[in-house]
């Protein structure tokens, strides 16, 4: 884990969480496991998982909703929950605001009335033209002037999280917490929406805190993500990074298709190793604590390609079936005892079933990491 960068916004220090699983035997869920991370001013910080790997639960423990069992929490400098010195700050003393997945929008209301409600009823109660200003002052800003006198009953799926998320900004809160936003909407509406959302909050300098089990999306929105995994931060950086140089196969795995292929590091020659498995020596980059001895080589199927004969980190392969994306096709390649991926647009060649190929695994895309067995992220 690193180190909090200077000031934080929100600072996150071993924070635990334990819930009983059943009364009648007493036995603990260990939900979040000493997670420590920090935002900075303006930033878009994803927490990315499984179901069940934690990343709602700390979530609701950085909004007040669920209290941990230790650890400390801070929003702009002042601390909202320590287990040490017995420090708990309620939900709505926090300056914060959340969005939930289900948007929480009372239908008997319009739009005007479901963004007034917490402005007159809540902590920082507003009346009158200041309460109408800071109403429109949002609705502007997302685009639902025309909608405003609505019910939110006659509003499309995109509209009604458009609401949600304008009361949640009408409070101003320092920190926007939101959880899975996205996930009730039709991919096509999700995928325009997700932009929209990241150029809002890029605009009005917003730190967000965004949970969900979309990799795309997490990748599209997240200037740093966190990857979770029983109750733990597996690995943080920007999606770029979490990409391009996971720390282990699950983190691999979780963020997008990946081919491997078992084997043996023999040999360590900075920045590449060199391992050798049943097609032949692969040059490869080790990954965090790789040693010698049993590794997995993973390459991303898009990173897979077509050569015209044999050489380095060339091998010979025979196409078994094609199935068209649209965008591209997918090939499943027999090499030796193992099947590889190949992801390749449909521009230029067509591979035919039954076709002899030639493999390059270009050696700065071969990823070696310790022989672990992947973890299911189903």
């Amino acid at each position: 884990m690193s180190e909090p960068r200077e000031n934080p916004v929100v600072y996150v220090k071993d924070v635990q969480k334990h819930f009983v699983a059943s009364s009648r035997q007493e036995s603990e869920v260990k939900a979040l496991q000493r997670v420590s991370f920090s935002l900075e001013s303006g930033e878009f910080y994803v927490l990315l998982g499984a179901s069940g790997s934690g990343k709602t639960t700390l979530l609701r423990c950085v909004a007040g909703l669920e209290k941990p069992d230790e650890g400390e929490i801070a929003i702009d400098g002042k601390p909202v929950f320590s287990g040490s010195r017995h420090i708990y700050v309620p939900p709505e003393s926090r300056p914060l605001a959340m969005v939930f997945q289900s948007y929480a929008l009372w239908p008997h209301m319009s739009v005007f009335k479901n963004i007034a409600f917490p402005l007159r009823y809540g902590t920082h109660r507003l009346r009158g033209v200041d309460l109408k200003r800071r109403v429109d002052g949002v609705v502007e800003l997302m685009g639902l002037t025309e909608q405003i006198y609505r019910p939110v009953t006659r509003l499309s799926g995109g509209q009604q999280q458009r609401v949600a998320l304008a009361r949640a900004l009408a409070l101003e809160p320092h920190v926007l917490l939101m959880d899975e936003p996205l996930s009730n909407l039709d991919a096509k509406l999700r995928a325009l929406l997700r932009i929209e959302l990241k150029q809002l909050t890029r605009r009005i300098g917003i730190t967000t805190l965004y949970v969900t089990h979309d990799q795309i999306e997490a990748m599209v929105l997240g200037d740093r993500m966190a990857v979770m995994d029983h109750g733990q931060i597996i690995q943080q950086g920007s999606p770029w990074d979490l990409y391009k140089r996971p720390h282990n196969v699950f983190v691999a795995q979780f963020l997008g298709d990946m081919n491997l292929l078992e084997g043996t590091l023999e040999s360590l020659d900075f920045p590449f190793g060199r391992v050798w498995s049943e097609s032949g020596a692969i040059k490869v980059i080790p990954f965090e604590n790789v040693k010698q001895g049993p590794v997995r080589v993973g390459i991303r199927l898009e990173d897979v390609v077509l050569a015209s004969g044999p050489g380095e980190n060339v091998m010979a392969g025979r196409v078994l079936d094609r199935h068209f994306l649209g965008e591209a096709f997918l090939y499943h390649i027999q090499v030796g005892n193992t099947v590889l991926r190949l992801r390749k647009t449909e521009s230029g060649e067509i591979l035919e079933p039954g076709q002899g190929i030639w493999l390059y695994l270009p050696p700065e895309r071969c990823m070696a990491f310790t022989s672990e067995k992947p973890k299911d992220t189903a």
